[in-house]
């Protein structure tokens, strides 16, 4: 049987994993906080046909050898964290990450979960949780008789409120941001969140605008880091390598085809 049949099934394999991964992109364009993903290829194992440097007589040496490549794989989908462009929205629960670094949330099964999106409201508690109600890390209780426009979060994480009938206003509590070695290392679980790996590293955790963390905008958002035209021009690229992949395994059967037809 032909290698190439093989050979190009593992690159139309490889490309529909490149469309995949840019349809997901693609449909999280409007995303708050989203990062992007990326596939990283490698070359499969190499059939060695002849050996380079053997000899080949007394005196001489073989100078290059005959190796045929046997195809591609995935070996990655990285998480590209360049920063989204910010959108205003004045909303006091609305809170952007202005470089590296993630807000800690409590997942209910106790675990920590890192994410971007600075999209808060607040609960029946006055706790101010994420859209799916999950708390913030460290936990920050809003008092009754304070009006949305009464409060501020500055940009190293205070959060200040001012209380209807008085003149100062009261420290309600901080924000800190996570930080980690390798924050492509993390493992993206959904709902905006991300959860720590062995790869990541642990969580560097600290006041905002410190040892390299990313300061708090209060009233915007940063939103997906998503290229809508740098995505099409990827999603031709992948759609004509898989159209010519394809068209390897066409060749391959028409060749095999001439075979089984020769007549003596």
């Amino acid at each position: 049987m032909m290698r190439a049949l093989y050979t190009a099934a593992t690159g139309m394999g490889a490309q529909q994993m490149n469309v995949d991964t840019i349809a997901n992109n693609l449909a999280n364009v409007n995303t708050t906080g989203f990062k992007k993903s990326r596939v990283d290829f490698q070359d499969l194992l190499y059939q060695q046909i002849r050996m380079a440097g053997a000899s080949s007589s007394d005196s001489t040496q073989i100078p290059t050898g005959i190796n045929i490549g046997l195809g591609v794989r995935p070996a990655a989908t990285q998480k590209m964290f360049t920063p989204g462009l910010p959108k205003l929205t004045n909303q006091p629960l609305d809170v952007r990450l202005d470089g590296d670094g993630f807000f800690q949330i409590e997942l209910p099964d106790g675990d920590t979960g890192y994410t971007r999106d600075g999209s808060f409201k607040l609960d029946e508690e006055r706790r101010v949780v994420t859209s799916d109600g999950y708390l913030l890390t460290p936990n920050i209780t809003i008092p009754e008789n304070v009006a949305f426009e009464n409060m501020s979060i500055a940009q190293d994480g205070t959060v200040q409120a001012l209380v209807a009938g008085e003149t100062t206003p009261t420290d309600v509590g901080q924000v800190t941001i996570a930080t980690f070695v390798n924050p492509a290392g993390l493992t993206a679980t959904g709902g905006n969140l991300f959860k720590e790996s062995a790869a990541s590293g642990e969580p560097n955790v600290g006041t905002a605008g410190t040892e390299g963390r990313a300061t708090l905008v209060q009233g915007s958002l940063e939103m997906s880091n998503v290229a809508v035209i740098d995505e099409m021009v990827d999603l031709i690229t992948a759609q004509r390598a898989y159209d010519v992949n394809s068209k390897s395994i066409q060749t391959s059967d028409e060749m095999l085809g001439l075979a089984n037809n020769l007549k003596r």
